[in-house]
């Protein structure tokens, strides 16, 4: 399934975060973005594959200081609801959380609060749609692959560092699965990455973090495969409405940053 999601937020100024540091402190206001880099210049990438020795595929992944753990874990079983109709194949879900520590404030654990939050719900659901766009359900066979991405450091785009890591680990996993014999044919269609663009001061900027999506005024995130298709699109204004043309500046930028991922994918991948 693909989504497209754009809206205009109601007309709010964002001026604090956590800790109530004043924005205006830090934004830069002459053209150079707050860490120096370019309007199209992404922050540093790693990948470290095998962080989770106990996991079937497992990938450190590391933008700028944005870092999470993704690993893929396997079951030999599919989701009851498939069962029950008789769907055939398997499945590809995903969870999504962040450590207490992981901003600078607290958060408190969600499994304190009985409940998932809706940025947890949409988040996890985001990334399990973007890996079942990119895989041959019917090619996994009668199993479910587990995709859990932990957040252990935020500092901007933790959702789109989460489905490029995700897919990592989950290309990891079928890697092993077909070495052992249980899958005979590589169910994954192709590449995906993802990647956060913004506006800035009337500025299109790739790659944002925190404070630069603390304070744009239009903050979008892209999905795309390595063939250049779109699995999602999410795009706020959070001021003034965007025109068409942002709209596909944004695009470009965005296919200049997931082209640069997916070959850090493929470097790590071998």
């Amino acid at each position: 399934m693909t989504g497209f999601l754009l809206h205009h937020a109601p007309i709010m100024k964002k001026q604090n975060i956590s800790g109530g540091i004043n924005l205006e402190d830090f934004v830069d206001n002459s053209e150079k973005r707050i860490d120096g880099r370019k309007p199209d210049e992404m922050r540093p990438i790693s990948f470290t594959k095998d962080f989770i020795t106990s996991a079937k595929g497992s990938v450190l992944v590391e933008m700028g200081n944005t870092r999470v753990i993704c690993t893929a874990s396997v079951g030999e079983n599919v989701p009851g609801w498939m069962r029950f109709q008789n769907v055939p194949g398997g499945w590809v879900t995903a969870q999504y959380s962040m450590l207490p520590g992981a901003t600078q404030d607290r958060s408190k654990r969600e499994a304190t609060q009985g409940r998932i939050g809706g940025r947890t719900m949409e988040i996890q659901r985001l990334i399990g749609r973007s890996m079942r766009a990119v895989v041959d359900l019917k090619k996994l066979g009668r199993r479910q692959i587990y995709l859990d991405c932990d957040v252990i450091q935020a500092d901007g785009g933790t959702r789109t560092a989460s489905i490029t890591g995700a897919f990592v680990a989950l290309k990891l996993a079928v890697g092993r699965l077909m070495k052992e014999g249980l899958i005979k044919e590589d169910p994954i269609i192709e590449g995906l990455a993802a990647i956060s663009v913004g506006i800035s001061k009337q500025t299109p900027i790739l790659d944002l973090c925190y404070l630069e999506d603390s304070s744009a005024e239009v903050d979008a995130n892209f999905v795309m495969t390595e063939s250049g298709k779109l699995i999602e699109v999410q795009g706020t204004a959070e001021g003034a409405p965007f025109s068409k043309d942002e709209l596909l500046k944004m695009l470009e930028l965005a296919e200049k940053g997931v082209a640069e991922l997916l070959e850090k994918q493929k470097e790590v991948l071998g």
